[in-house]
């Protein structure tokens, strides 16, 4: 597989985000009843979204 360049990893971040976790009704069921800090640990550990954006933040880095 080709690297891609930090434009093209933010624009796949970007639209990952849009798509899938903008107005995600688990992340605000979480939020309302653990608050925001136990609904986004769910997100970065355990959402398969969470952990493909992890990913492209490994390579921007």
């Amino acid at each position: 597989m080709k690297e891609l360049n930090r434009r093209e990893l933010l624009g796949h971040v970007e639209s990952l985000m849009a798509q899938y976790c903008e107005g995600c009704f688990l992340h605000q069921h979480l939020k309302k009843e653990g608050g925001r800090r136990s609904a986004h640990r769910f997100c970065i550990s355990k959402c398969t979204v969470g952990e493909q954006l992890q990913e492209f933040g490994k390579k921007l880095s």
